[in-house]
């Protein structure tokens, strides 16, 4: 099944995104997370394509999605749900499942609350609602929350330099399975003209999205959304008791943890897609 390539007006905002699969069947909805966009999708799709229409978005802020500047553009976790919400809205879509990594997981848990009636499944890869998922990693950036003054900002810099984006790529995966293709290409978005202060303005407001993990729970307890939580177990930044939270609220979540790191499409996209294609199988028929 081809992929196509299309932007989507959504207020001053241009959503670029890909999309494959047949009209008529059921949604994915793909949201990526730090510090990369769509294309870090590109081998899951195919894989899904043939049962499922999918749908990858860049938010703004990354990968081609065209948005204004921070003067005029409120670069914040609340505004990255607004935007995708009116690109759904946009696109029409009334019922989809979503697939959260990393910054995509408290996106699309906005807006999973704001339309629990649209959600069928959720599959969280790597993609983090409880304390507990949070490694020591974190402090740096727990710091500037605490404290958002220009010296604990220029502190979180050090997560948006080149070594830093290698780290997150290789750290805990397979060596020989890690391709440089979607590395190279998110280290280029970063040397981007204000690039690195959108996601300074990203991770201060990273914060909102902790003090929403009671709401999230609770969202999950009282709507028991299928979930599924495909995690590379040994990811630096979000670590395995955040997948086995979801137990917690959600009894009969599936978890399954891959030998690999944070980005496990890189490595494990046919083992994350096969056990995607078994789990929407069997849950979306019920939605």
């Amino acid at each position: 099944m081809s992929v196509s390539y299309s932007t989507q007006k959504v207020g001053d905002v241009g959503v670029y995104y890909r999309e494959a699969g047949p009209r008529d069947a059921p949604v994915v909805l793909l949201l990526h997370g730090f510090p990369t966009a769509s294309h870090m999708f590109r081998d899951l799709i195919p894989l899904l394509s043939d049962r499922y229409r999918v749908i990858a978005p860049d938010l703004p802020g990354f990968g081609n999605t065209t948005a204004p500047g921070r003067d005029a553009f409120e670069y914040s976790f609340d505004r990255l749900a607004d935007v995708v919400g009116g690109f759904v809205d946009a696109l029409a879509l009334k019922r989809y499942a979503l697939y959260l990594f990393d910054y995509g997981a408290p996106v699309g848990l906005r807006l999973a609350m704001r339309h629990p009636e649209r959600v069928t499944a959720i599959v969280s890869q790597n993609g983090n609602a409880y304390v507990e998922g949070l490694s020591s990693e974190w402090e740096p950036w727990q710091a500037y929350w605490r404290d958002p003054s220009p010296a604990k900002r220029e502190a979180c810099r050090a997560a948006l330099t080149d070594e830093a984006l290698h780290a997150q790529y290789e750290h805990g995966a397979p060596a020989d399975r890690v391709s440089p293709d979607g590395l190279t290409l998110d280290m280029h978005y970063m040397h981007r003209p204000a690039a690195k202060d959108i996601q300074l303005d990203l991770i201060l407001s990273y914060r909102t999205n902790v003090a929403l993990y009671p709401q999230f729970q609770a969202y999950f307890r009282e709507h028991l959304p299928p979930l599924l939580a495909v995690w590379g177990r040994n990811d630096a930044y979000f670590i395995p008791p955040g997948a086995e939270a979801y137990k917690r609220d959600l009894p009969d979540a599936e978890i399954h943890f891959l030998d690999t790191g944070h980005f496990a499409l890189e490595t494990h996209a046919p083992e994350v897609a096969r056990l995607m294609r078994d789990f929407l199988g069997r849950k979306m028929a019920r939605g």
